[in-house]
C-alpha cells in the first residue's frame, strides 16, 4: 500500500483547517468556472451513522469539456473521472489528497493531449494551499 500511495497520489499541506480549505476550494473552482459535482462531509456522514471520523470532505469536481474526451478515449476513466480531493485532518496537519493525474495518465494510457486535460489539478491544489 506505501508504495501506492507514494506513486499515486499527490498529498500538499494546507495552512487552513479543513472546513476553510473547503470554502476556499470550492471559491476557486467557482472562480475558473468549473463545475462542482459534490461536496461530501465525511465526517457528518460518519456521525449520523453514530460513528467518529476526523474531519474528513471529498470534493468532486470537473470540467465536461476537458473531461468528456478522455471518458471518450477511455471509457473506464469515468471511474476516476470527475476529479476528486480530498480534504482531511492528520493529527492537525490539514492535508490536501487527490490522485496524481501522471497517475492516471498511466492507468488508462492516455496521449499526452488527453493526459494534459487533467494536470491542471496540480497548479489548482498549488494556489489551493497557498498561504
Amino acid at each position: 500500500m506505501a508504495d501506492w500511495i507514494d506513486t499515486q497520489l499527490t498529498t500538499k499541506l494546507s495552512p487552513r483547517p479543513v472546513t476553510e480549505t473547503v470554502t476556499r476550494l470550492t471559491g476557486i473552482l467557482a472562480a475558473k468556472g468549473m463545475k462542482v459535482f459534490a461536496v461530501i462531509d465525511q465526517r457528518a456522514e460518519a456521525q449520523g451513522a453514530g460513528l467518529e471520523l476526523r474531519a474528513t470532505t471529498l470534493v468532486i469536481f470537473g470540467n465536461p469539456a476537458a473531461g468528456t474526451p478522455v471518458m471518450d478515449a477511455a471509457p473506464l476513466s469515468a471511474l476516476d473521472l470527475p476529479l476528486k480531493v480530498l480534504i482531511w485532518d492528520d493529527r492537525g496537519q490539514t492535508k490536501v489528497s487527490y490522485i496524481s493525474p501522471g497517475a492516471l495518465a498511466e492507468r488508462y494510457g492516455l496521449s499526452p493531449d488527453l493526459a494534459a486535460r487533467l494536470a491542471g489539478v496540480d497548479p489548482l491544489t498549488d494556489a489551493l494551499v497557498a498561504p
